[in-house]
C-alpha cells in the first residue's frame, strides 16, 4: 500500500460536484500500517468531504492537533464520534484561551470545545512538547525552537492562561507540524506555521539528519507576514530546492500567486480533494 496525503479541509476546492471549502486545514494520512488525520477544520466539511472522497474517519489510529485555534480544532466532536475512544496529540498549551484583537474588538480563537466534553467523547488527550513518533515513519514535531529573529508571529493574537496572564502577541509556542517519511524523501505537513516556516524546517532539517524534505504542505501564514520574513522565507524554499511547496489556508491568495511565480512547476495549492501519493 502507498502512503497517501488527502486535504479534507481547506479554504478552497480542488475539485468540482461535491466538495466544500471552509477557513481552516485538515489532513488525512494514510499508510501501510494504518491512517491518521491531522487536523479537523472549523467543523462544516470535514465529514461531507471524508465521505465524498472514500475516507473513513472511525479508521484512524490517532488524531494529530497542530495548535489549539478553531479552524483546526472545530471538529474535534464529530471525529470522537465516529471512534470508540481516540488518543488526541498535541501541546500542553492546547487548550489556552486565545483572541483576535483588531480595532478595539476582541474575537474568541481558541478550540470551541472544552477539555472535559472532548474526553467525554472518548478522546484520550497526550500532550507534550517533545518530538513523538505516532506509528512508523510518522512524527509530531513538538515545540519548534524560535531561532529566526524575522519570524515574529501575528500581533494581532493575544493568549490568556490559567493564572490571567496576558501573552501578546500569542506566541503559539503550541504550533506544531507532522513528518512522513516516505520513499521519496520527508513530508512535511504544516498546520499555520506560526512557529515560521524556516524555523520548522530548519528544526526538522536538524532533527531528521541526512533525510532530505522532499516536499512541503499546508498552512504557511505567510498571508500574514511582513515583507522582509516573506522574501527571506522564500529564499530558504528556493534554495534548498524542495521538489514540491503545496500551500493551503493561512497562505492567502496573493502569497500563493507570489510563491507560485518564483517556484514555478514545484509549486501546487494544496486545496480540498489534492492527494500526495508515494
Amino acid at each position: 500500500m502507498a502512503i497517501c496525503l488527502t486535504i479534507l479541509c481547506e479554504n478552497s476546492v480542488a475539485k468540482p460536484f461535491g466538495l466544500l471549502g471552509e477557513h481552516g486545514f485538515a489532513c488525512f494520512l494514510e499508510t501501510p500500517q494504518g491512517s491518521y488525520l491531522f487536523d479537523t477544520g472549523q467543523g462544516r466539511t470535514l465529514v461531507p468531504n471524508a465521505r465524498y472522497l472514500g475516507k473513513e474517519l472511525g479508521s484512524i489510529r490517532a488524531l494529530l492537533i497542530s495548535h489549539g485555534h478553531y479552524d483546526h480544532t472545530g471538529a474535534l466532536p464529530q471525529v470522537l464520534e465516529c471512534c470508540q475512544g481516540l488518543d488526541v496529540l498535541g501541546h500542553p498549551d492546547l487548550f489556552l484561551s486565545r483572541y483576535w484583537e483588531l480595532e478595539g474588538k476582541r474575537r474568541f480563537l481558541g478550540i470551541p470545545h472544552r477539555r472535559e466534553y472532548l474526553e467525554s467523547l472518548g478522546a484520550r488527550f497526550r500532550l507534550s512538547r517533545e518530538l513523538t513518533e505516532i506509528g512508523p515513519g510518522v512524527w509530531l514535531t513538538g515545540e519548534i525552537p524560535r531561532c529566526s529573529p524575522w519570524e515574529k508571529g501575528d500581533a494581532s493574537q493575544v493568549a490568556v492562561t490559567e493564572t490571567g496572564e496576558i501573552l501578546r502577541p500569542d506566541p503559539v509556542n503550541d504550533d506544531l507540524s507532522m513528518v512522513v517519511e516516505t520513499p521519496a524523501g520527508l513530508v512535511l505537513v504544516l498546520g499555520c506555521a506560526h512557529a515560521g516556516l524556516v524555523n520548522i524546517i530548519d528544526y526538522v532539517t536538524e532533527t531528521f539528519a541526512g533525510k532530505r524534505i522532499h516536499a512541503v504542505i499546508g498552512g504557511t501564514h505567510l498571508g500574514f507576514a511582513g515583507e522582509e520574513q516573506f522574501e527571506k522565507t522564500l529564499g530558504v524554499l528556493e534554495r534548498l530546492g524542495i521538489e514540491k511547496v503545496g500551500v493551503s489556508h493561512c497562505t492567502g491568495l496573493y502569497g500563493s500567486a507570489r510563491i507560485a511565480a518564483r517556484l514555478g512547476e514545484r509549486f501546487f495549492f494544496a486545496a480540498v480533494g489534492t492527494v500526495l501519493e508515494f
